[in-house]
Formats: structure tokens, C-alpha cells, sequence
């Protein structure tokens, strides 16, 4: 494709769809206590509007990629876009919350499909010599739509209504198909390929369990016999997931990548991540709206600088990685994360807001340094023939870390109350990063090592 014009209405298209696909993670977090409000619901009844659409990114993101490259990506992102849209609708007119978690986890199950076939159908669709900055600007919309996700919901819920962002969606979904449709290419499709969906029914048999194990075994005691059964068939359907993928000619998951240490790790310090991001998140606004009585829209201000730097500091980070590598610049994000928790530790509503928004901008820049750095680790550690199977097993290992810190955290925060279960989550996440100073700065030692051994 050489016609700018074209080149210009995809691109934008893409961008949009993929910029959807990220502020629906952040824009539902200050709508939670509205959800609250309308359903005269408990944190653990609004925290599935989370869970679940993490649970499904992290269910569906492999098998939407393999997809993809069966069936074309065009047809995958066009499928990602009418699913997307029929459950953002479905939310936006929910009467209840159990219809509004139902629709939120098939809008995750779409945005798995928006988050894998836009950065495949620009590499296809792109010249060489403007990948890159399409691509560049692809994660800046990402960047910008977790940036703007808190603001943006705070001002909506508070002008029109919770609802008000997920029916939003359906228009701009349809504006980023109008703007794709007759301008993507014909797709290469590998129909020699077998979709492992065998695979992939034995993964989510396995992970079902595990997060309600997680997200209820406090309640139930983690010793009850319903805890204990839970995690007894988790286990063993992912054992059983684990042998019948070693078995597979071609796998959904190739897990002989994990026996590279400097994958493994960078698999690790990505689910630690994701625990932080997810949890933090997800109660920063309980603990905001308790201590200073904010309204939806300040609310969403308060939010802003987390993400704000996170978008701003993620190209930064990008640039430090590619002169020094992605270990030292993970390194200090983990400090960076475990400063944050551990001021987070401390609120209380005599601290001024200024304390409040260091303990958040140190927790974006954090964000900002890991993210990125932690998929460069990643491929990195495999050569480029594994790195489509590299980018799947990663980012479910990321998303399952978030949806299983969520379920924890919850029942942490509950347990404790507003005050000491906030602190007490906080302590834990200070715990996790930590480990992931060391994880990292380890692993700084032993790349550097490897690099001298090269030479």
C-alpha cells in the first residue's frame, strides 16, 4: 500500500482501535465507586468488573494471536471490533452487575483481539522505512489512552453517568472501522497451522479455578474444603494442560522457552508488575474517595499523574534500554515501585495531596521503566524465529499475575478495612517489588557477564 491517504485513515483506524483497547482498562477504575453507589454493592462484587476482563486478556490473548495468522489478521480485527462493540453496549444498558461482569469479560476476550492484530496488520501494511514510527505511534495511543482513561471517566461518570463509558465505545468503534475498512491488505493467513483449541480449553479449565480459589478462598478459609478442592482441580487440569502441550507438535504454548533463565525472569518481573499496576489501581480510588470526599471528576484528576508519566516516561525508558539494556532500566522502575507502595503504606487524610501525587508519579515512572523494558527482556533471551510464541506465553503470564493479585488484594483490603487493609496491601506490593529489585539487578550481573563471555 503506497496511497498516503490510505496509509493515513489506517493507521488512524488502527491507532483508535488500539487506543480503545487500553483506556477500558483505566476509565473503569474511577467509576467503581459509582458501581458501588448504583448496586449497593461490596468492593468484592465491583472488583469482577476488573477481574474478569483481565481474566479474559489473559485467556485469549495466545489464541487470538494464532488465530490471527490463520485466519488473517484483517478478519481477526474485524471480529475483535464487532465484539468489542456488542459488549460495550451490553454494559453500558446492564440492569445488573452480574450482566455488567458478563459483558465485561467478553469486552476483554475483544480487546485481546484489538491488542494483537493492530500491531501485526501496520507491520504488514507499512513500508519499511515508516514502520517504525507507525508502530511508535501505535504505543503512543496505547500510552495515551491509559493516560487519559481516569480523567476521561471521572468527568463522564460525572456528567452522564457510569454507563455513559462503555456506550461511548460503540461510536468510536465504528469510526475505527469505517476508517480500516477498504484500506487493510489482504492478510497472509498459515492455514497449515493447527489451532491448538484443545490446548487452550485445557488452559482455561485450569485458570477458572485458580482465580476463584484466589478470589475466595479468605472467605471460605484457604483450608475449607471448597478452597481446597478449587486449587486441587487448578492444579491438576494445569499439569494436565502442562503434559498435553509438551505432547503437541504444535503447541499453544511451548513452554521449553521457559528453560531460558533470562526469559523466565523477565516473564517474572512482568507478572510482578502487572500484580502492582492491577492492585494499585484498582483501590487507589476507594482509598482517595475515603480520604478527601472527592467527587467522580477530581477523582479521575487524582489518578492522572500515575498514567500521565507512565505514557511519558515509557519512550524514555525505551531509549535508556537500547543504550544500556532493558536490566538496569527494570532495576530502577522496581525501586521506583517499591518507593511508591511504601509511601502509599502512610496515607492518611491529614497528608496533603502533594504527598499523594509524589507516591503517584513515582509509581508511573516505575510503570513507564518496566513495561516496555520487560518485553525487550524477553525477546532478548530467544531468537527471532520464537518470538511470536515468546510475546503469547509473556503477556498471559502477565495477565494472570494481575487477575490473581487482584483477587488476593480484594480480600486483603476487605479483611483490614479502608485504612489498614490499603496498608496492608501496600506492604505487600513494597514486598513484591523489592524481590523484583533483586530479580533484576541480579539479572544485570549475570547479562553483563554473558555480554563479556560473547566478547
Amino acid at each position: 500500500m503506497t496511497n498516503p491517504s490510505q496509509l493515513f485513515r489506517l493507521q488512524s483506524g488502527i491507532c483508535l482501535s488500539s487506543f480503545l483497547g487500553c483506556i477500558d482498562f483505566t476509565i473503569v477504575n474511577t467509576a467503581l465507586p459509582a458501581l458501588q453507589r448504583q448496586y449497593a454493592a461490596g468492593v468484592d462484587a465491583v472488583q469482577w468488573t476488573m477481574t474478569l476482563f483481565v481474566m479474559a486478556l489473559c485467556c485469549c490473548m495466545v489464541l487470538t494471536a494464532r488465530l490471527g495468522e490463520y485466519f488473517g489478521q484483517r478478519q481477526m480485527l474485524y471480529a475483535g471490533m464487532i465484539g468489542f462493540a456488542l459488549a460495550s453496549l451490553g454494559a453500558g444498558l446492564s440492569p445488573g452487575l452480574a450482566l455488567l461482569n458478563l459483558c465485561r469479560l467478553l469486552q476483554g476476550a475483544g480487546c485481546a483481539v484489538l491488542y494483537t492484530a493492530t500491531a501485526a496488520i501496520l507491520v504488514e501494511a507499512m513500508p519499511a522505512s515508516r514502520r517504525g514510527r507507525a508502530l511508535g505511534l501505535l504505543f503512543a495511543a496505547n500510552g495515551a489512552g491509559l493516560a487519559l482513561g481516569p480523567v476521561a471517566g471521572g468527568l463522564m461518570v460525572s456528567q452522564f453517568g457510569w454507563r455513559s463509558i462503555f456506550l461511548l465505545n460503540v461510536p468510536l468503534i465504528l469510526l475505527s472501522f469505517m476508517l480500516c475498512r477498504g484500506n487493510i491488505p489482504d492478510s497472509t493467513t498459515s492455514r497449515h497451522l493447527r489451532l491448538d483449541y484443545r490446548g487452550w480449553l485445557l488452559m482455561v479449565s485450569g485458570l477458572v479455578p485458580l482465580l476463584l480459589w484466589a478470589s475466595y478462598g479468605t472467605r471460605w478459609g484457604w483450608l475449607s474444603l471448597s478452597s481446597l478442592m478449587l486449587l486441587g482441580s487448578a492444579v491438576l487440569l494445569l499439569l494436565v494442560f502442562v503434559r498435553v502441550e509438551r505432547g503437541t507438535e504444535q503447541p499453544l504454548i511451548d513452554f521449553n522457552l521457559l528453560r531460558e533463565q533470562r526469559f523466565r525472569r523477565a516473564c517474572g518481573l512482568s507478572m510482578l508488575l502487572a500484580i502492582f499496576y492491577c492492585v494499585a489501581f484498582m483501590l487507589m480510588p476507594f482509598r482517595l474517595v475515603e480520604m478527601y470526599s472527592l467527587s467522580d471528576a477530581q477523582l479521575g484528576l487524582m489518578l492522572l499523574p500515575v498514567t500521565l508519566v507512565m505514557a511519558l516516561i515509557s519512550p524514555l525508558a525505551g531509549r535508556l534500554g537500547d543504550r544500556h539494556g532493558p536490566w538496569p532500566v527494570m532495576t530502577a522502575g522496581f525501586i521506583l515501585l517499591t518507593a511508591s507502595a511504601v509511601l502509599q503504606s502512610t496515607f492518611s487524610s491529614t497528608l496533603s495531596v502533594y504527598f499523594v501525587m509524589t507516591a503517584y508519579v513515582l509509581m508511573g515512572m516505575g510503570w513507564g521503566a518496566i513495561l516496555g523494558s520487560s518485553v525487550a527482556a524477553a525477546l532478548g533471551a530467544l531468537p527471532p524465529s520464537l518470538h511470536s510464541q515468546g510475546i503469547g506465553i509473556s503477556w498471559t503470564l502477565h495477565n494472570l499475575g494481575g487477575a490473581l493479585g487482584l483477587a488476593v488484594a480484594v480480600r486483603i483490603f476487605q479483611a483490614g478495612g479502608t485504612d489498614n487493609g490499603y496498608q496492608w496491601v501496600m506492604w505487600l506490593l513494597s514486598v513484591l517489588s523489592a524481590l523484583g529489585v533483586i530479580i533484576a539487578a541480579c539479572s544485570v550481573r549475570s547479562a553483563s557477564g554473558a555480554s563479556a563471555g560473547a566478547g
